[in-house]
């Protein structure tokens, strides 16, 4: 029935790319042939087996019945008065309704086999039909295919199931459809064009490294895997790699914002006050952050140190621009003062270095042009303020009360000068009258 040839060679394959065992798949073959025989030759309640024959290629199929007891059946008399639940009771119990398909009597079976006891089986041949080949070879495919699903959802899950968001390396299987398909050893796993970095051109073959986003149920049920080089913890994780004390919790990257392959922004802390975050993070002659940017194919990283003050945390995030100030306007807004000169240098180009400081401080940013000559003639005039509050702040107490001794000479003076003006006033009124 079946070309052994190429029935072997299928089993021998599956076992070296898959993993999976010969006797697995022909136990699988057989099952799925008594299914199908029993489905158009059998009838109900029938227990069906089938055997293959590796040496012949030949099928065989088998009725199975059980050896029962008349302690472990119900008899008909009894079972008829029964409802559901009591019946469900004595099932519980071992007793059971007898079903001729399935069952046969000890007494009975013992005429066929002298040593028969009771949980046996005993086995009567079944007709080998002529126009199964057809089905037994359909049938033969897909529990092939289903146990090869089986066994890569299986590998999948042993394999990565604890993986998720580490990084994963592969070789490039193709590219079809904008989709990248990567090998990564014992499965297959898939870069949509969203998670692949614009600049990277990806060839059969090419060694890549990227995350491991995530396991998916497809619609046919198949387990299958997702990677991306765009995800922001795609470079936390190559930093990692780079940086041991990153690993350690001396310092600590608390946000990544990314525009993919073009620029990023590393917002970092160090929890050693002795250890300089962003000196660590850049490496002797930059050769920390230089190596996880020529995995990005050269993507720029920026480098932010954070701080709990909002201000000079705002400041840090638009470096390297030039900031002359900053003001915060409620929970949500940053003003940024520049100079006309770096305004341009200060947006970068596309407006990428504001909208990723923006959306490292989760805020939204203006940024405003100030005049120069403004600017120094504030700068000029701060000094003459702080000089005169240092002054104001110096003077003796001697000082503070002869000059509110003077100030109460001359109101007490401006009170006595008041009436006498008030006189002469009234006295002129009266000369105008009398005239």
């Amino acid at each position: 029935m079946f070309d052994l040839k190429v029935i072997n060679s299928v089993l021998e394959e599956l076992q070296e790319t898959k993993n999976i065992s010969k006797d697995e798949v022909i136990d699988a073959i057989e099952e799925t042939l008594a299914a199908a025989y029993k489905k158009q030759y059998g009838e109900r309640g029938q227990v069906v087996k089938a055997k293959l024959n590796m040496d012949t290629g030949n099928v065989d199929f088998f009725r199975i019945k059980e050896v029962v007891s008349d302690n472990e059946v119900i008899p008909e008399d009894e079972l008829e008065k029964m409802d559901k639940e009591q019946y469900l009771a004595e099932k519980e119990k071992g007793r059971t309704k007898f079903i001729d398909q399935k069952h046969i009597m000890l007494d009975s079976a013992k005429m066929i086999k002298a040593d028969a006891k009771v949980g046996d089986e005993i086995v009567f041949d079944l007709e080998n039909k002529t126009d199964f080949g057809r089905v037994a070879a359909m049938a033969a495919k897909q529990t092939i295919r289903q146990k090869i699903r089986q066994a890569e959802m299986g590998h999948i899950q042993e394999e990565f199931g604890d993986k998720e968001f580490e990084i994963v390396q592969g070789e490039v299987l193709k590219q079809e459809g904008g989709f990248v398909y990567v090998d990564l050893g014992k499965a297959e796993a898939v870069m949509p064009a969203s998670e692949q970095l614009p600049k990277e051109k990806y060839k059969t073959g090419d060694k890549i490294k990227a995350l491991l986003l995530k396991q998916k149920n497809r619609d046919e049920g198949k387990l299958s895997l997702m990677v991306s080089r765009t995800h922001p913890e795609f470079l936390r994780k190559l930093f990692e790699i780079e940086i041991p004390e990153l690993k350690e919790g001396i310092v600590e990257i608390k946000k990544i914002v990314r525009d993919p392959g073009f620029r990023a922004k590393v917002a970092v802390v160090s929890h050693d006050e002795d250890l300089d975050a962003v000196g660590t993070f850049i490496g002797q002659g930059g050769s920390r952050v230089m190596a996880v940017s020529n995995e990005l194919s050269g993507e720029r990283i920026d480098l932010v140190e954070y701080s709990e003050d909002e201000v000079e945390y705002a400041k840090n995030a638009m470096m390297p621009a030039e900031i002359e100030s900053v003001e915060l306007e409620g929970d949500d807004k940053v003003i940024v003062n520049v100079l006309s000169e770096n305004f341009t240098s200060t947006i970068g180009r596309n407006g990428q270095n504001v909208k990723l400081a923006s959306r490292l401080l989760s805020k939204r940013i203006d940024v405003l042009k100030i005049d120069q000559d403004q600017e120094s003639q504030d700068k000029e005039e701060e000094p003459k303020k702080e000089l005169e509050n240092e002054v104001e702040e110096t003077k003796t107490e001697d000082e503070v009360k002869e000059e509110k001794e003077v100030v109460e000479t001359t109101e007490e003076k401006k009170d006595k000068e008041e009436p006498k003006e008030n006189q002469e006033q009234d006295k002129e009124e009266k000369t105008k009258t009398e005239e």
